[in-house]
């Protein structure tokens, strides 16, 4: 399967590896790496992660307080937000 960001989610996305980058040299880059891991497992079992909506659903990143929502479309994984567990959970909607 393919996997594609959102415009808005891969911005999100960026925006998280910054700021962990400010608050510790190399903290970014374990973020991205979490990120990925939490990608491939969506790609090996994508039905297998909670489901938020009828076509939406979300798995956790290890280490992190995010979770990468995302939904399956014919052969196409589209990551619509990357969620913080505490702020703003509905906001990957818009």
């Amino acid at each position: 399967m393919n996997v594609e960001f959102l415009t808005s989610a891969q911005k999100e996305f960026e925006e998280i590896v910054n700021y962990y980058d400010h608050q510790r040299e190399g903290l970014g880059n374990q973020f991205i790496l979490e990120v990925r891991r939490t990608v491939r497992r969506i790609e090996n079992f994508p039905d297998a992660w909670s489901p938020m909506s009828s076509d939406v659903r979300r798995c956790q990143v290890h280490r992190f307080p995010y979770s990468v929502i995302y939904s399956v479309r014919d052969e196409i994984i589209l990551i619509a937000a990357i969620q913080h567990h505490h702020r703003q959970p509905d906001h990957w909607r818009g």
